[in-house]
Parts: C-alpha cells; sequence; structure tokens
C-alpha cells in the first residue's frame, strides 16, 4: 500500500496495521528503496507496522528527479514522517540509510518536537569519522561498477543485465554522491535510545566504527555485531529483526 498523499509518497506500508502499537521507519541503503524492507513486514509482530521510506527518484518513484545532497532530502523527508505520526515510532537505517536516520532524527526533534522510542543505525560510522576511502560517485562507469560489485549488495543477475544496470547506475551515483558530500556541522546528539549495528565481516563499518555513534545520543546506547559483511541484514533478517524488538522492548513495552 503506497499512502496516496503527495508527502506521503515518501512512504511505503506493504502490511498495514492499524492496530499496532508501534511503527518502524526504515531508510534504506544506495540503490535501495521501499521494497528492500517489503519482506520483513510480515515477519514483525502485530504490534509493530513497518513503513519504509521512498526516495525521490526510487522504487515506485522512478519518474522523480534524483536528490543529490543530504539538506536536499532531509527537510521534506522529516515533513512527511511528521505528518505521518500517529502512534510511537522508532527508526532503522543502513549504510546510506544510517546518515538519513541521524539528520531525520535531528530534524523531528528540533522541529517538531517529535521523538521516537529508540534508532537502529547500521552499516556506518559516525559522520564524523574520516573518509578511509576515495569518493566514487564520479568514476568512469567500469570503475564505477566494479566498486559496486565490491559491497556485495547488488545481486549478481542485475549487475549482469545491461538493461537494469542502466536504470541503476544513475540512481546509485546519485546515493553515494549524498553520502560522500555530507558533511555535518559538528557532534549533535539524539535525544533517543541508539542501537548501532554491523557485520563482523564488514571492512567498511568496524565495531571501532561503529563505536563512534557513542557521542551521538542523551540516552543508551548498545552495540550489536552480525555474522557477514556489509549486506548482513540480507542474510540475517529473522536475527536483526529480533534484536530490534528486543531492544526496543527494553524502552516501549510491545507485548501488553
Amino acid at each position: 500500500m503506497i499512502l496516496t498523499t503527495l508527502k506521503n509518497q515518501w512512504i511505503v506500508t506493504p502490511l498495514p496495521r492499524a492496530q499496532a502499537k508501534l511503527a518502524l521507519y526504515c531508510l534504506p541503503f544506495a540503490g535501495g528503496s521501499s521494497n528492500s524492507f517489503r519482506s520483513w513486514a510480515p515477519l514483525l509482530p502485530p504490534a509493530v507496522e513497518l513503513r519504509a521510506v521512498e526516495l525521490p527518484g526510487h522504487g515506485s518513484r522512478l519518474n522523480e528527479n534524483l536528490y543529490r545532497r543530504m539538506d536536499e532530502i532531509i527537510p521534506p523527508l522529516a515533513e512527511a514522517i511528521s505528518a505521518s505520526i500517529d502512534r510511537p515510532f522508532a527508526i532503522f537505517g543502513h549504510s546510506m540509510g544510517a546518515l538519513l536516520g541521524y539528520e531525520l532524527v535531528l530534524q523531528l526533534q528540533e522541529e517538531y518536537g517529535k521523538l521516537p522510542e529508540h534508532v537502529f543505525l547500521s552499516g556506518h560510522g559516525a559522520p564524523t569519522l574520516p573518509e578511509r576511502e576515495e569518493p566514487i560517485h564520479q568514476l568512469p562507469k567500469p570503475e564505477f561498477l566494479a566498486k559496486i560489485r565490491q559491497y556485495n549488495g547488488t545481486p549478481h543477475e542485475v549487475l549482469e543485465n545491461n538493461e537494469l544496470m542502466e536504470l541503476m547506475e544513475p540512481i546509485l551515483r546519485a546515493d553515494f554522491e549524498v553520502c560522500e558530500t555530507y558533511q555535518p556541522n559538528s557532534v549533535r546528539p539524539m535525544d533517543a535510545h541508539l542501537t548501532v549495528m554491523g557485520g563482523i565481516a564488514d571492512p567498511g563499518a568496524s565495531r571501532n566504527d561503529l563505536e563512534s555513534w557513542q557521542d551521538f545520543t542523551k540516552k543508551s546506547f548498545n552495540i550489536r555485531m552480525f555474522p557477514g559483511d556489509h549486506f548482513y541484514l540480507l542474510q540475517h533478517k529473522m536475527t536483526l529483526l529480533q534484536a530490534i524488538l528486543q531492544d526496543i522492548n527494553k524502552h516501549f513495552n510491545l507485548n501488553e
């Protein structure tokens, strides 16, 4: 189900649950869309309604212009999320989605006075960490696609399909540009419980990298590591969702 108001083209609810106690907003990784989280919805308990964020130029909004800067995305995204909040909520973001999630929470708390019950940031160190790799969004096509292959998140059949890659390449370039040009002004802590997550074998987001998020919250801080690489969440979906539910339940009772 795609919400039909202009604002809420930003939100896709695959399995609406009017009686759910909590909404879980999920923010995509580079090249991802609301479809990246569609399979999560039926795996969550009835107390949780999954709401997947759809960025312009992605998924069901493929005909819209892509955004290339963080400060283009966050204001309209925060407005859309704020307008949709009708119950307690949590936020999950992976990789690019972790950076989006952090800025989104700040905007929600500072502009709208709305705070999530819990924030889950996955697969990315804190934004103040120095970059270890050169930007890739302007690389020539062969070099760019070679880098994309290394991340192990794009299915082989997509990488080998020229038509699909013609569609995906500009989306991936725009998303990497969002991340690679993002420069936070300072450490601004969220007023929310924070769990950071990562794959044990992810060279781009080690446990030390994830620990760098500790200064970005005024509340509880927790790290969870999972088997796998940068896209551990594709292989360990159920384990990840169980961990999310456990951490939410530490501060918000889903079982009453």
